[in-house]
């Protein structure tokens, strides 16, 4: 069972998977970073100083009363809180990771097309004569060696 699970395991396919997995979790921080340190900030000041991160509604206050300034706040309180400022920035970071991932297919499906269009290797352009065993075209009807037709 040991030697199967070993061969499983190094299976090319298998390792591609888990080196695509490991690299998509590290490019999910990154975008996850890139969301809430780059992006947002400058949205959030061209709408009036807002922070995405700390958009919430509060349900139910929790132990100290409201308001709270910010959602790390009501979250300390015990307040049942819609974090929808939260939403907004996972939304940004899917559509960023989606977008990556499309023009990574659409860049390898360009590749693919381009492969596939190169012509096929033809038959081969030179024949023998039959006669003489000369090099000839395939297209040729007379040897221009030995003069002899060819069918």
């Amino acid at each position: 069972m040991l030697k199967e699970f070993k061969e499983f395991a190094m299976r090319g396919n298998v390792l591609d998977m888990a080196v695509g997995i490991i690299i998509g979790g590290a490019f999910g921080t990154i975008v996850k970073s890139l969301v809430a340190d780059v992006i947002m900030p400058p949205i959030g000041l061209l709408l009036g100083g807002v922070d995405f991160s700390d958009l919430f509604v509060t349900l139910k206050e929790g132990t100290v009363a409201g308001p709270y300034a910010t959602l790390a706040n009501a979250q300390e309180a015990g307040a049942v809180v819609i974090s929808y400022g939260v939403f907004i920035n996972a939304v940004i970071s899917f559509l960023i990771v989606a977008f990556a991932v499309f023009l990574l297919i659409r860049s390898v499906n360009k590749l693919q097309r381009e492969k596939e269009a190169e012509p096929a290797p033809t038959e081969a352009t030179n024949k023998e004569c039959p006669k003489c065993f000369s090099t000839i075209l395939v297209k040729a009807t007379r040897c221009p060696h030995c003069t002899s037709e060819i069918a």
